[in-house]
């Protein structure tokens, strides 16, 4: 059975979700689709903490469906700017992954991403799938991938 490793920048499908469908992303079709194809070994959603209620609660939600959820504090700057970015973060699980797993799936259309995916292809010979908002996902993402999957109607609450 093919081993899957997922990884979900939860900001990023929030936010292009609600922009491209004003509707919140399925995790839970997300995971029965993804186990349909193989076993998932690891699954792990980065997102910002706020601490507010709703938010606790989603995390909750991703825990009971299988995540590891890693947080970062959400920094509000000085001049009204926000950071918390899990780039870096992602990059370093997903080559790590990428050592023990058939199959990284990532969760974004963030384009800084191609080039982690063009790698870990050509160094350990892995599927490196992508799921993303089709308007709003990088075309240098979308074509670093084995596989890219739109996320469409049937992937949304």
């Amino acid at each position: 059975m093919k081993t899957i490793a997922v990884f979900a920048d939860v900001q990023n499908i929030y936010y292009t979700t609600r922009q491209a469908y004003g509707r919140q992303f399925d995790y839970r079709k997300l995971w029965q689709r993804i186990s349909s194809e193989g076993e998932i070994v690891s699954a792990t959603a980065y997102a910002i903490h706020r601490g507010d209620d709703k938010q606790l609660k989603f995390q909750n939600t991703l825990r009971q469906i299988g995540f590891t959820v890693k947080l970062k504090p959400y920094i509000q700057r000085s001049d009204g700017s926000a950071k918390g970015d899990w780039d870096v973060g992602m990059t370093i699980d997903i080559m790590e992954s990428a050592k023990n797993v058939d199959t990284v799936v990532l969760l974004s259309g963030d384009g800084d991403f191609d080039l982690l995916m063009e790698k870990i292809k050509s160094d350990y010979g892995v599927g490196a799938e992508v799921y993303g908002v089709p308007a709003l996902t990088a075309d240098s993402l979308i074509r670093s991938a084995s596989v890219y999957h739109p996320i469409e109607a049937d992937l949304l609450l």
